[in-house]
């Protein structure tokens, strides 16, 4: 019984430490783009937008995930490895916005929440993924 508990525990601490780092992710998207990105999904119906966050939210489970399955023994070694790596996920998913900001026509932001639909999310979306499977390939 106490190996049910302790692994209620684990997964509780782990669980919450996602949610943390998926919340940052939308603050992320939500600093890059204009206006307010809950707003522009929600009740404007934004696909651009929900695009692009859907990408970096699944970005950031899957680095999460990664780091879990892939975690360390010592229970709190892992919490903390799972935090740096979903931080660093965060870190370059934002270096690689501005990357492809700079190197594209026009503000990468303002063209990805255009109510119109635009091919450059798919573009930015698929960088959040790949992004995202480089860190997840890196942890050991």
């Amino acid at each position: 019984m106490s190996d049910i508990v302790n692994g209620l525990g684990r997964a509780g601490a782990y669980g919450a430490l996602g949610v943390v780092l998926l919340i940052l992710g939308i603050v992320l998207v939500d600093l890059l783009t204009p206006g307010k990105l809950g707003r522009q999904i929600w009740e404007d119906r934004n696909r651009n937008a929900a695009i692009l966050l859907s990408s970096a939210l699944l970005g950031i489970g899957g680095i999460v995930f990664t780091s879990i399955w892939t975690t360390y023994d010592h229970f709190g070694k892992g919490l903390v490895s799972t935090a740096a790596f979903g931080l660093l996920g965060l870190v370059m998913m934002g270096v690689a916005f501005l990357v492809v900001d700079l190197v594209t026509p026009g503000k990468l932001g303002a063209t990805l929440v255009d109510p119109e639909p635009h091919p450059a999310v798919w573009v930015t979306a698929s960088c959040n993924i790949a992004v995202s499977a480089i860190v997840s390939a890196s942890i050991a």
